[in-house]
């Protein structure tokens, strides 16, 4: 018998039970231990049907990604799945936790699925950069048709068993603890009925309603265009769609299969699966051990209820956890109590949540203008003016007024912690959490240790972080933390570029090409140029917009111009400025392509992570990339500039970067560990 197989028999049904802790992926070992299962069920002649079941808290999660890229290893998916599906006898597939990937492909190749409502189904290889290599891609149209499949592949999503029940990719739907006794029944009632070896690639209704029209694939191309931008995969699915609706199974299958290992061998790809692993690894602290024990977080404090601080609320709700709110006076509290409501408000309009839920959410905050009244919560976070003295006074005024305990949290974005902590007499009950603008939105936790954070401070942050739907980096004390320090080149290296006479829009241009939502000059309109380097002490062109009336987007345009229904167009007003600056500064004017533009862009911020590495602010090359990914929007398939340099070429980058520092001046000065591992010909993988 297997060690993660059970063979069992009861009234006349063959029960095949895999475990394979801790998701039961479909390695080597599994595979071969299903086709053992399944031979033992055909041998027997008392066995008229087969049940494939799995132990542990989920059906098949998917195919094993360690395996990717590596020699293939007998017996395939493709193969085993081929023989489930040929099966003499009638096969059910019993669905619990999440069948995903290859999990969900071998229910569809079983004759017939039940699964308990709990349950969920999807095929998110997309978010790989892959597409469901096993069948997935002509067998999902057939049962749901074109336009749904085409949904579910692109977007990744898993569906719950009701709604899969009600598409007919599920056959039945069980009662919760007694899958196993169901999906027995199931079996007999399939046996007694005599019920057909019904097998989906042989359905082709769904497919020939489309046969000869191509409409529907260039509809939903042009509906998601933007969307798919930079990424391979959902057009190899889409791809393969056709092929199920133009070719026989057979032929579809292989055009599946030719599109899946051009994805498997593709840049894109390989970014995608670095990420997924390496947004895994940021929660893991070398030396904070998994059973450090946590801190319990009921009630929240947040200090300040503007933007930031309304926006780091607002996570919190969303989970049940009231919210004391503290603002300096009523006008304040109650600007910033609106703004969260209307947020709220929107939310449901658009079917996001209902009334309900609006109300439940608003009912969790306690607003007050009196900081005494946070002496019951067990987490404070400060969300105050970014001044040094300010938040200084905050913490020493919190240092008596939070039981012991509480956690004292600052969200500054630059800030020395260290000298925040020093106000209080329990720096070890002090740490950074700063969440990036919208804090409701964005996606990016950096968790700042300082250097007495105690080490359940740090693994309570960690764990709060996934609750409310964050990914959490730690980064270490230094200006400007990971994401921020590792970006600021970038916006030095545009101004200076601008002023040398490369238009902004061609600079935006060449950002957005290689991938990412806006250029510099696009986010500094968006997010408003009386914000972003407010607190400059030198003459700049922002600078100068803003004295014009120029905010950006929200006031009068600021590097563009803007029409009624927000289109850009770069400003003749921003390009006077800009020559009048650069003429002031005496700054020669000279052309640069798109190879420079992007290379004195982005190499600097390669750079600067590689000195945040060496000094320990960040743990891992990864982390840095997931801070720019989740902070920055770095686009996913270049996989975050760590990893992105190494597709590059480290030693590419060195000799740039020493031919820039030439021209510019040492702040291009390559960092002594980029020009170590360029020397060695390694990677930040290596490090």
């Amino acid at each position: 018998m297997s060690d993660v197989m059970q063979f069992e028999v009861e009234n006349g049904v063959g029960i095949v039970t895999i475990d394979n802790p801790p998701v039961n992926a479909l390695s080597q070992k599994v595979r071969q231990a299903i086709l053992d299962g399944f031979e033992k069920a055909w041998a027997r002649d008392d066995v008229k049907a087969i049940v494939v079941i799995c132990d542990g808290r989920t059906f098949f999660a998917g195919a094993d990604i360690s395996e990717f890229g590596k020699p293939p290893l007998a017996p395939s998916l493709p193969d085993v799945l081929a023989t489930i599906e040929d099966s003499p006898k009638p096969t059910v597939a019993a669905l619990h936790g999440t069948a995903l990937g290859g999990g969900f492909e071998l229910a569809l190749h079983c004759h017939y699925r039940i699964a308990v409502a709990s349950a969920k189904v999807g095929l998110p290889e997309v978010n790989l950069g892959l597409l469901p290599g096993a069948g997935g891609t002509q067998r999902l149209p057939r049962v749901v048709g074109v336009e749904t499949a085409l949904d579910l592949m692109t977007g990744g999503r898993p569906v719950g068993a009701r709604d899969a029940f009600d598409l007919g990719a599920i056959d039945a739907l069980a009662e919760e603890g007694v899958l196993r006794q169901e999906a027995i029944a199931y079996a007999q009632k399939l046996i007694a009925e005599n019920a057909p070896l019904r097998r989906l690639r042989d359905r082709d209704d769904k497919l020939a309603i489309h046969r000869g029209d191509p409409a529907v694939f260039e509809a939903f191309r042009k509906k998601n265009a933007r969307r798919f931008r930079g990424f391979r995969a959902p057009e190899a699915i889409i791809n393969a769609v056709e092929a199920a609706v133009a070719l026989s199974y057979e032929d579809g299958v292989k055009r599946e299969r030719e599109l899946f290992m051009e994805l498997l061998m593709s840049s894109e790809s390989a970014a995608q699966r670095y990420v997924f692993f390496a947004e895994r690894q940021t929660a893991k602290i070398p030396d904070i051990s998994r059973d450090t024990p946590i801190r319990d977080i009921k009630k929240v404090g947040v200090i300040g209820a503007g933007t930031m601080g309304g926006g780091i609320t607002m996570n919190f709700l969303n989970v049940g956890v009231p919210v004391t709110l503290v603002e300096q006076n009523e006008d304040a509290l109650d600007r910033g109590l609106g703004v969260i409501c209307k947020n709220y408000e929107r939310s449901a309009k658009k079917g996001r949540m209902t009334v309900e839920d609006v109300e439940r959410r608003m009912a969790l905050i306690e607003p007050t203008t009196d900081l005494s009244d946070l002496a019951d919560v067990d987490l404070v976070i400060e969300a105050v003016f970014e001044s040094m003295p300010v938040k200084l006074e905050v913490f020493g005024k919190l240092d008596g007024i939070a039981k012991d305990g509480a956690i004292l949290a600052s969200n500054t974005s630059y800030l020395d912690l260290d000298q925040i902590a020093e106000a209080t007499k329990r720096p070890q009950d002090v740490i950074g959490l700063h969440f990036f603008s919208p804090a409701n939105v964005m996606a990016l936790l950096e968790i700042v240790r300082g250097a007495k954070t105690g080490k359940d401070v740090i693994q309570t942050a960690m764990k709060l972080a996934k609750k409310i739907g964050k990914t959490p980096v730690l980064a270490g004390v230094c200006p400007g933390f990971i994401a921020n320090r590792a970006m600021r080149p970038r916006g030095v290296e545009a101004e200076r570029l601008m002023l040398q006479g490369v238009s902004p829009a061609e600079i935006d241009r060449v950002i957005y090409d290689y991938g990412f939502a806006m250029g510099p000059f696009q986010m500094r309109d968006l997010v408003g140029l009386d914000v972003i380097g407010r607190d400059s002490r030198e003459k700049t062109v922002a600078g100068e917009l803003v004295a014009r009336g120029r905010l950006g987007q929200k006031q009068g345009g600021g590097f563009y111009d803007y029409d009624e229904h927000r289109n850009a167009a770069l400003s003749p007003v921003a390009l006077e400025v800009i020559r009048e600056i650069a003429a002031e500064k005496g700054v020669a004017q000279a052309p640069a392509d798109d190879d420079e533009i992007l290379a004195r862009l982005l190499y600097p911020v390669v750079n600067e992570g590689a000195k945040i590495l060496d000094e320990g602010v960040a743990l891992r090359a990864s982390d840095i990339d997931i801070a720019l990914i989740k902070g920055y929007g770095w686009p996913v398939y270049r996989g975050g500039p760590m990893f992105w340099a190494g597709t590059v070429g480290l030693d590419k980058i060195v000799a740039r970067l020493k031919e820039c520092e030439a021209r510019f001046g040492e702040a291009f000065a390559p960092a002594p560990l980029l020009e170590r591992l360029a020397s060695e010909g390694k990677t930040f993988a290596e490090v």
